[in-house]
């Protein structure tokens, strides 16, 4: 081996060789094969992550939203990224719901809230008027917290 490098964002090993029989020299690039977890359900049943099971409720939570398509891909690819980070053969299904609506959230609030009616499964408008709430408080707090102090910090 003559040289290593990551590239692809990290993800993958780029790797110069020499062949010791002829001395030709080539390239690899070399990718970790992660497994992603089984997701146990609600009811306790197990099954294999589904990508198009999650990108499909993506879009239909973003259908007819102003969310480009590179958005919503970089979120799938996050959501991936975490779930094969996790190291875990099997999580919750709630997890992976948590991480949507995370996603969405940041993505789009109407998009979330559409998610989380379905993913909550709301019963009355009582339940979507507590979400906006909740949402409102969320979304008020971490402006708050990103907002530079004007006024010099008490100093005890």
């Amino acid at each position: 081996m003559i040289d290593s490098r990551l590239t692809g964002e990290g993800r993958q090993v780029r790797r110069r060789r020499e062949c010791l029989s002829c001395g030709e020299r080539y390239t690899t690039f070399e990718t970790a094969e992660l497994v992603m977890p089984r997701l146990i359900k609600r009811d306790r049943a197990r099954e294999p992550f589904d990508e198009v099971k999650l990108r499909s409720g993506m879009v239909r939570a973003l259908e007819r939203r102003p969310v480009s398509s590179e958005s919503i891909e970089e979120s799938i690819a996050r959501i991936i990224h975490g779930l094969q980070t996790m190291g875990e053969r099997e999580i919750e299904s709630a997890v992976v719901g948590g991480m949507v609506m995370e996603e969405l959230r940041a993505l789009d609030e109407v998009a979330y809230v559409r998610f989380a009616s379905v993913y909550r499964r709301f019963q009355d408008v009582t339940e979507f008027q507590d979400e906006i709430t909740r949402l409102r408080e969320v979304t008020d707090e971490e402006r708050r917290r990103n907002q530079l102090s004007l006024l010099p910090e008490d100093k005890k």
